[in-house]
């Protein structure tokens, strides 16, 4: 039997940077229990500097989780805080597979805060690398 996984963003805002990938693949940001986190505080396992509001909602500060709403216990994406900046090109990407929209996709992306870093074709692939609003590379292919 195989191991399940995650995939895990290192980021200075993971709260924005989650919606902003929810948004951009369709998925969901996991909702957040701020009863429970409530609960932690008081009982004194948390403390109120490790939460803060998000779209006015009560939020852990370390990360935030989106899935694919379609598919159930499929791996999910997990952005968590870092305080240093990312310094270096990625060793590992997402491709977004959009096909013959892939113009129209690119375009929405730009105007939500994504930069085109080049284009590439190799045989019949044909992929546009992009930089999100943090500046971690993916492709929309």
């Amino acid at each position: 039997m195989g191991y399940r996984f995650q995939v895990v963003i290192d980021s200075a805002d993971p709260h924005a940077l989650a919606a902003w990938w929810a948004q951009t693949l369709g998925w969901q940001p996991e909702p957040s229990n701020e009863d429970f986190i409530r609960e932690m505080v008081a009982a004194g396992h948390a403390r109120e500097e490790d939460t803060t509001t998000f779209e006015g909602v009560l939020v852990w500060r370390a990360g935030a989780a989106i899935v694919d709403p379609e598919s159930p216990g499929s791996p999910r994406m997990l952005f968590q805080s870092v305080a240093e900046p990312k310094s270096v090109k990625n060793r590992l990407h997402l491709d977004i597979r959009v096909g013959d929209e892939r113009e129209t996709v690119v375009a929405e992306l730009e105007g939500r805060g994504a930069s085109v870093l080049h284009r590439g074709d190799q045989g019949r692939s044909i992929w546009i690398t992009m930089i999100d609003p943090e500046g971690n590379e993916f492709c929309v292919s």
